[in-house]
């Protein structure tokens, strides 16, 4: 139950607080007077959206708090996401200038996701044109759930994943089909591009090594003029002619006669022996190295490992196409080669897994048509339930002559199933019956949701009652039944008669469970146990609307402002009175 409503600083509220009783309480007010900001704080505890400048003008931010009593089937609903000792709960929503937002749960920061799910739990809000859902399939299917058990909500669950796991395996299968119309074009082109790599089956090192070796085998003549011009600077052929050989062995010659005087001196002619020895074995070296290279420009030449330039020029020509071709390297060839063998292996076992898929599927669209077919059976049996309920309620809102079915109708399984509901009414006798969103005034349809939303709580409240597994599934589909009902102007086009069944409708309700109802009808405001009031000020800079609790004789002159009298009208004075005692 909802014990206190506080607001502050939304739009034209600067502050207000609301202490509820149990039962029915209405809100009432001019037009423009401020109804809706209630509305909106209400909507803003159950995780609604903020409305750009709901702060008032020149503060910080909004705020509004809503305390709620925890006895009874919500303590025991509720109980697991909150402390174990709290006896109440109290959601606020912070709005900030900017738009920005917090919730809080008992002081707690949470999350909107966190307060929509709790708040769900305490109180079901009902907006001002909330009967507009009614010509909305998927909301007729909605309340048609909430007719079939505790159990329904296992069902709908169990649906929605296998209706999943079909949607996941029908894309896998359309991709491996796709795969199959490209397949023998991708696997010959695979093919052909793995053979040519292999064919040449190169790496990194052998082909640095060719590298090398071209850059050699392409320099041979200035190779034999270096080392013939050396070996021709430290020994030369002619024997007239005096190299470096010749004259270090001259000067080790004219140390050698002088060896035994000085140390020093012998050291020298010692490393100038070695000298003369290591040109001559390096002048050899350059003729031998000469020698080994056979006539410059003959083609013949070859590398260390036997191959000559032509061979070797071949053999790169094959390397760098592939490398132009795949990447620009050797590792990028090797890579596409790597790639192309894990492809060509995908395309190989794509047969076996479109089959195995083609199976996998088959299975889930039997698991999906088995719950379908459960779900629908459950429909079908709720169907005639809901409508009979609905007719009882209608019969007590000035509608005892209409009909109201609940038409079921096959259409593609989807994650609720495969059933598209439509609801049914003829207002009036001998008109034929048509869908609702057709058929229905406002008025009417303002009526056929209180006589479904009625007949749904008693619904759901009798399958709650099944089983605390039901009660667990029926908890995700609808109010628990302790949480407070509110509705902003459910009574919007109707009035005389059939605002009274309205009203004597939620009065009933509000045995068994508390009601706020924002509302501009007398017939309904005169059966409330609590009456506020909301005033708007246009003297104060900005508008200021100050919420009022009435008293009996101040309830009396609301009646007969909204019966649209003056106050001095005695007549509409007493009219005012009467609908007060017969409430």
């Amino acid at each position: 139950m909802l014990q206190e409503l506080s607001v502050e600083n939304l739009l034209l509220i600067e502050r207000a607080r609301l202490r509820l009783a149990p039962g029915l309480n209405v809100i009432t007010g001019e037009t423009g007077a401020g109804k809706t900001v209630l509305a909106h704080a209400l909507d803003l505890l159950l995780g609604g959206r903020a409305r750009s400048g709901i702060v008032r003008p020149g503060l910080a931010e909004a705020y509004v708090e809503g305390q709620f009593d925890l006895s009874g089937s919500l303590r025991e609903r509720l109980g697991e996401r909150l402390p174990a000792d709290a006896s109440e709960v109290i959601l606020a929503r912070r709005v900030g200038a900017d738009g920005r937002t917090r919730a809080y749960v008992n002081g707690r920061g949470v999350t909107l996701a966190e307060l929509r799910q709790l708040a769900g739990g305490v109180i079901c809000f009902y907006g001002q044109h909330e009967h507009r859902r009614l010509t909305i399939s998927a909301a007729q299917l909605e309340l048609l759930d909430g007719m079939c058990g505790g159990d329904h909500a296992s069902r709908l669950r169990a649906c929605a994943r296998a209706h999943a796991d079909c949607a996941r395996l029908r894309a896998g299968l359309e991709a491996l089909q796709a795969m199959a119309h490209e397949r023998e074009r991708d696997l010959e082109l695979l093919e052909y591009e793995l053979a040519e790599i292999d064919a040449v089956h190169v790496d990194e090192r052998e082909h640095a090594q060719l590298v090398a070796s071209r850059e050699r085998l392409r320099r041979l003549d200035a190779l034999r003029a270096a080392a013939g011009a050396g070996a021709e600077a430290l020994a030369p052929d002619s024997a007239e002619a005096l190299g470096a050989v010749a004259l270090l062995a001259a000067a080790a010659a004219r140390l050698e006669a002088l060896v035994g005087i000085d140390a020093a001196l012998d050291a020298l002619g010692e490393r100038l022996r070695s000298l003369a020895i290591d040109a001559q074995d390096v002048a050899a070296g350059l003729r031998d190295f000469c020698e080994g290279i056979s006539g410059a420009g003959s083609g013949g030449e070859t590398a260390a490992g036997g191959m000559t330039l032509e061979a070797i020029e071949e053999r790169l020509e094959l390397i760098e196409r592939l490398v132009r071709k795949h990447g620009g390297s050797v590792q990028a060839v090797a890579d596409h080669a790597a790639r192309s063998r894990a492809r060509l292996e995908q395309l190989r076992g794509s047969e076996i897994e479109l089959a195995k898929t083609s199976e996998r599927l088959a299975r889930a669209q039997a698991e999906l048509d088995e719950h379908v077919d459960a779900l629908r059976a459950a429909r079908q049996a709720a169907a005639p339930r809901l409508a009979r309920a609905v007719r009882e309620q209608l019969a007590s809102l000035a509608m005892g002559e209409a009909s109201f079915e609940v038409a079921l109708a096959q259409r593609e399984p989807g994650p609720r199933g495969g059933d598209a509901v439509e609801f049914m009414i003829s207002p009036n006798p001998g008109v034929p019956a048509g869908p609702v969103r057709e058929i229905a005034s406002g008025g009417e349809l303002s009526r056929i949701m209180l006589a479904l939303t009625t007949a749904g709580w008693r619904g759901s409240a009798r399958g709650r009652r099944g089983s605390r597994a039901g009660e667990r599934d029926a908890a995700a589909e609808g109010p628990a039944s302790g949480s407070t009902l509110a509705f902003d102007e459910l009574d919007a086009g109707i009035g005389g008669h059939t605002a009274r069944a309205v009203g004597a409708r939620l009065k009933e309700l509000a045995r068994h469970r508390q009601l706020l109802c924002i509302t501009h009808l007398p017939q309904i405001a005169s059966l409330a146990q609590r009456h506020f009031s909301i005033v708007k000020d246009t003297s104060a800079s900005p508008t200021r609307a100050s919420v009022v609790e009435l008293g009996e004789p101040e309830v009396v002159s609301e009646l007969v402002r909204m019966l649209g009298a003056d106050a001095a009208d005695g007549a509409a004075r007493r009219h005012a009175r009467d609908l007060r005692r017969a409430a």
